[in-house]
């Protein structure tokens, strides 16, 4: 039986229906991750999976018994409670906790008051009732299993420990469906990787649990997910597995659905042609193929095409010299604290270069230090000729919350110049997806994938030679993501991109310089998997334990040691020696009966790789979900013990290959 059932929703804000009929069924086990363009209703959809927000028809049904608890994408938390207070608050006898202690509190002041001492006892007798002394042992629990430091004052926190801190808050609880808004927003490589090893593994979770996240992490979505459910235009649409397994499908119905519109739009046309010369009315073929056209009207009228994608573009200007930015010997501090030590880099024009670390590393000074904002305490910074640089700030300091979206686009005109196009700015705003009855709305008004959309359009009004993006994919959707991608492949100037999004960081950048600790920065070539490539995977670590702040790079041990003794620490990484070639694996003739099994894999891998089609295409049809909910949970087990027995099969046939075949 699902924990969770949305049969026929339907929720609406004004004339645009978020959720259009349509139906969900979440079962123990499952991490779905929900997927779906900016503006579409995920959060929303949140809200009503959690509760909190009714639907306008249909039923949400509950398994009973089972606890829901959300991590929004902004917690809410008490700056001036500490880390236990903070998580202690998700316990469901916080409030019968809290009046115990107060009345504890009053007792110790009132000195025997028998008023007092009748409500101490009452409070007892109420925590006894509801069984809350058993739950303060969970917090010491999580507390120590989140890496979170008991004492520290949730507003002296960093954004990552904060997110720790909401979601011990909500596994406290002991919740049978943890629902998960943007989790990665704002953490750093460390955090999003024990992240991902805390969601699959999940240690001391409920039975029975499930998991429900909305992200744009592409990586994320690989690691984590077990079932994809993408909100489209008011439908849910399950897609079982991974993210590229998704994408692939999802390619696929998109051809269908587009070829299915255009046969459908070619009869309409005919029919519209035909009605056009003229009917006989009275008789009865005419009247009937008439009905029929005004059906057809109908049917495509109430038609949601899928909705557009951004129009990304923009304006190299004058090439800027040669040489962008050399830095030499470069040293920052602030305080006690070195922040850059004696660092060389050089960038040319066209680099494509990614400034890596944990969060607190120093990324946004080094980008400072690079555009000539800051002073370098030690060594020389020389900037080239020419350049004309276009800020992305992640913080949006660059956007007037008070001012329309027109104005911030194009103050004071009608018209945005894009190199030699001339624009309207009523246009440019629509090929960010922004309706002409918003141009005049405020930017207070947009929500934060908007945001950084208004902040994309400023910055690719302006003709730059440098562009420097600071956490860009921060909000922004899928679709959108991978657009921003190929405009910076094709982008002719310098780019300087500070980002966590690993997908993102690999499709972009050429190169790379990554924080190794104590002002120590090293460069690399390529991207993201290419650094965890050059350093053995040994890059982080997924345990928020290593180190207060939870984000501790793998190898700076080594080179601290290698440092004390004596030896000159490495600024990039080694290339790897070559590897010998395997010796050649020697012809051996094989026993009859492994030739018999090894003439009989390829049948065997044939018909396992059929019945993983077959069980695919079950998990996939909504059908299934609708009509049969309680066979999925034994198809999903079934295709798990599938795809288990097909990589032994393939392994055991490739092995007797190689020993036939030499």
């Amino acid at each position: 039986m699902a924990i969770l059932t949305l049969n026929d929703a339907s929720l609406a804000f004004g004339h645009w229906p978020l959720l259009d009929h349509t139906d969900f069924a979440l079962e123990a086990g499952e991490r779905v991750g929900l997927i779906g363009r900016n503006g579409t209703g995920k959060s929303s959809l949140l809200r009503v999976l959690e509760g909190v927000s009714a639907l306008d028809d249909g039923q949400r049904v509950l398994q009973s018994g089972s606890r829901i608890a959300l991590v929004a994408q902004e917690p809410e938390l008490d700056p001036n409670h500490t880390a236990a207070e903070a998580v202690a608050a998700g316990l469901p006898g916080a409030a019968l906790i809290a009046a115990y202690e107060a009345a504890l509190t009053a007792l110790d002041a009132a000195h025997d008051d028998p008023e007092v001492l009748d409500r101490l006892s009452h409070a007892q007798s109420a925590l006894e009732a509801a069984g809350a002394w058993d739950e303060a042992h969970r917090v010491e629990t999580w507390l120590g299993r989140l890496g979170l430091p008991a004492a520290t004052l949730v507003g002296s926190m960093s954004g990552g420990q904060r997110k720790r801190v909401a979601l011990a808050q909500a596994l406290v609880a002991d919740p049978n469906v943890l629902m998960l808004d943007e989790p990665t927003n704002h953490l750093d490589f460390a955090a999003i990787a024990w992240l991902e090893q805390l969601l699959v593994e999940q240690p001391g979770f409920a039975a029975g649990f499930a998991l429900v996240f909305v992200t744009h992490d592409r990586r994320f979505l690989d690691r984590v997910a077990t079932r994809i459910l993408e909100l489209d235009r008011g439908k849910l649409a399950s897609f079982p597995g991974n993210f590229e397994a998704y994408r692939r499908r999802k390619a696929e119905m998109r051809d269908a659905e587009a070829q299915a519109n255009a046969r459908f739009d070619k009869l309409l046309a005919q029919e519209e042609v035909w009605i056009r010369k003229g009917v006989e009315a009275r008789r009865t073929r005419s009247v009937g193929r008439i009905a029929r056209l005004e059906q057809m009207r109908g049917e495509r009228q109430e038609r949601r095409n899928v909705q557009g994608n951004v129009k990304l573009a923009i304006e190299a200007g004058e090439r800027s010299g040669k040489r962008v930015v050399e830095l030499t010997g470069v040293t920052k501090r602030f305080g006690d604290r070195t922040i850059v030590r004696k660092l060389d880099l050089t960038l040319v024009r066209g680099d494509k270069l990614g400034i890596l670390g944990d969060n607190g590393a120093g990324k946004t000074t080094l980008l400072r230090l690079m555009l000539g904002e800051l002073e370098a305490d030690e060594g020389t910074i020389k900037l080239g000729t020419g350049l004309r640089v276009a800020y992305f700030d992640q913080m949006r300091a660059a956007l007037d919350l008070e001012k329309s979206l027109r104005d911030t686009i194009a103050p004071g005109s009608d018209f945005v110049e894009i190199g030699t196009e001339r624009k309207h700015v009523m246009s440019y705003l629509g090929d960010f997806l922004f309706a002409p009855a918003r141009a005049n709305s405020p930017v207070k008004s947009l929500s934060g994938g908007e945001r950084n959309r208004l902040l994309l359009a400023r910055l690719f009004a302006q003709p730059a030679n440098l562009l420097v993006l600071d956490e860009p994919t921060n909000d922004l959707d899928i679709e959108t993501l991978e657009l921003l991608e190929e405009l910076l492949l094709d982008y002719d100037g310098t780019v300087l991109l500070v980002s966590h999004d690993r997908a993102f960081i690999d499709a972009v950048v050429t190169q790379c310089v990554l924080a190794e600790g104590d002002g120590r920065w090293s460069e690399y070539v390529g991207g993201w998997a290419d650094v965890e490539r050059a350093r053995g995977g040994r890059v982080i670590s997924a345990d928020p334990r290593a180190d207060k702040s939870g984000a501790v790079e793998q190898g700076v041990a080594d080179e601290k040691a290698a440092a004390r003794s004596g030896a000159e620490p490495v600024k990039a990484a080694p290339a790897p020696a070559p590897v010998p070639a395997a010796a050649p694996v020697a012809r051996v003739k094989l026993s009859f009966k492994e030739q018999r099994e090894l003439d009989g894999l390829p049948a065997a891998i044939e018909k396992l790789e059929a019945e993983q089609a077959r069980l695919q295409a079950l998990l996939a049809d909504p059908a299934t979900y609708a009509s049969r909910p309680a066979e999925v949970p034994v198809i999903t087990a079934d295709l798990a013990a599938i795809g288990a027995k097909l990589e032994t099969t393939i392994s055991r046939w490739a092995e007797l290959e190689e020993r036939a075949g030499g």
